[in-house]
């Protein structure tokens, strides 16, 4: 690999480097990638775009690097935590280390709570929990349950089911609690119905937002599992929901992706966030590309 420089390294998962398929999504991805990379050299910055993985690549090289679609990671944690904290010593983070760790890991879900911000009713089951699923699910009293990992993405082992239901996942849950950490959460009816808020933040300032909706008859507002995405004008109320969610962080992130939900008492309620490699949607509003960028010069480049 040529020894050359970069101020950036825009971060993909290697079947999205230079894929030979282009269906919808990854089209979208190779466009909304396109789109950041334009606005950073536009600000006369030196960019690269390439696989975290990458064999060849000496990270030092690389002034930065700003996870975009890595989006294996969670699939391939055993290697992706180890180059994380490797790489950490050669580059900057964008955004940065420290925010990264924490948000891996859904226990963040909890410090928030702790904080103030209203989550679904959440407990988690640390890795080696010897209690069934049965009577934890039995203990809990919810109507109706989501099991998954602390750690995942795009849905991963995510199930919903009914309490006398749980006997069915018993072994499925046994062998992933002997692995990692898992959360059981109250099923919130109203995602179904009304879908969830997705809004897209840059230097803790709102820029836009969208809803997913899940397709007929499932849960899952993912477009992998059939679902949509509309644009969406978010209110008042949503914005401060969002922006309160950032000010707990620290340190604060540079962009980040708040998902909310209408939870079982109709009132907003945190479903994830995201400060890692979040989908942006920067096509539903392109010039939030370059709001991106400029968060990064102001705070990365300035005094070059």
């Amino acid at each position: 690999m040529p020894m050359e420089t970069y101020d950036i390294s825009i971060l993909t998962d290697r079947r999205y480097l230079e894929p030979r398929s282009r269906d919808s999504y990854v089209q979208n991805l190779l466009e909304e990638d396109r789109l950041v990379r334009e606005a950073l050299e536009k600000r006369g910055l030196r960019v690269q775009r390439i696989n975290w993985d990458h064999p060849e690549m000496d990270w030092r090289l690389s002034r930065y690097v700003l996870f975009r679609s890595t989006w294996d990671y969670f699939d391939r944690f055993p290697e992706f935590e180890p180059w994380l904290d490797r790489v950490k010593e050669l580059t900057g983070m964008i955004n940065p280390y420290d925010i990264i760790r924490w948000n891996l890991d859904k226990h963040y879900l909890a410090e928030l709570a702790a904080e103030g911000v209203n989550i679904p009713p959440t407990q988690i089951i640390e890795s080696g929990e010897s209690a069934t699923l049965s009577t934890l699910v039995a203990e809990s009293r919810w109507k109706e349950v989501i099991l998954k990992p602390v750690v995942s993405g795009a849905a991963r082992h995510t199930y919903r089911f009914l309490p006398g239901e749980a006997a069915k996942l018993e072994d499925i849950y046994r062998r992933l609690i002997e692995k990692e950490a898992l959360m059981i959460q109250e099923f919130q009816e109203q995602v179904p119905r009304k879908g969830e808020v997705a809004l897209m933040l840059f230097g803790g300032k709102f820029s836009h937002a969208i809803l997913k909706k899940a397709k007929a008859g499932d849960f899952r507002v993912q477009d992998d599992f059939g679902g949509t995405v509309h644009p969406y004008q978010a209110n008042s109320r949503e914005i401060e929901f969002a922006e309160r969610v950032l000010a707990l962080c620290h340190p604060r992130p540079l962009y980040a992706r708040v998902d909310m939900i209408w939870d079982n008492q109709d009132q907003l309620a945190l479903s994830e966030l995201e400060l890692i490699e979040p989908e942006l949607w920067f096509r539903f509003r392109p010039q939030a590309a370059s709001l991106l960028a400029d968060c990064i010069v102001e705070s990365c480049f300035k005094e070059s």
